[in-house]
């Protein structure tokens, strides 16, 4: 299927793209994800995956599709455990700042000092879903804290 081989080939794929997120990956326990057509060129994906450890992606995307491919025009992806903002991936350009250069205007900001701790962020783009790297990223934070609370002594079951 082409939609999975490039999910932003149009707005039909990458609305089912993201409408079949859950079912594609089994760390996400819950979407409220929706895609939202404004017009004749452009949509918005906005909403939340939640995860294990009461984490969850809040999803805020601008898509433009006047020209094929469609593509990402902005971006704002927040990851929260609870009520602790983890860490967030934005596109607002810092074009002073000659850390992010290598891959402007994509950034994460991380702890300590979240607002204005910012690296650079290869994985993320205009042209290619970034929810897929986030998502995966999140599982890996999911496992890793799995790990770090199961009793010591305490193996896995079945291992």
């Amino acid at each position: 299927m082409s939609s999975q081989s490039n999910p932003l080939r149009t707005p039909e794929d990458y609305e089912l793209f993201l409408y079949a997120l859950a079912d594609q990956f089994s760390s996400i326990r819950r979407s409220t994800v929706v895609f939202i057509r404004i017009g004749a060129a452009l949509a918005r994906s906005s909403g939340e995956l939640h995860f294990d450890r009461d984490i969850r992606l809040v999803i805020r995307e601008r898509l433009v599709y006047n020209r094929l491919p469609m593509r990402i025009d902005w971006y704002g992806y927040e990851v929260w455990q609870g009520e602790n903002k983890l860490y967030w991936y934005d596109s607002q350009p810092h074009p002073d700042d000659l850390l992010l250069a290598s891959t402007h205007p994509h950034h994460k900001h991380i702890h300590p000092n979240i607002k204005h701790h910012r690296i650079p962020a290869p994985e993320m783009s205009f042209t290619k879903p970034n929810l897929t790297v986030l998502i995966k990223e999140i599982a890996e934070l999911v496992h890793k804290l799995d790990k770090k609370n199961r009793p010591k002594g305490k193996k896995k079951s079945g291992a």
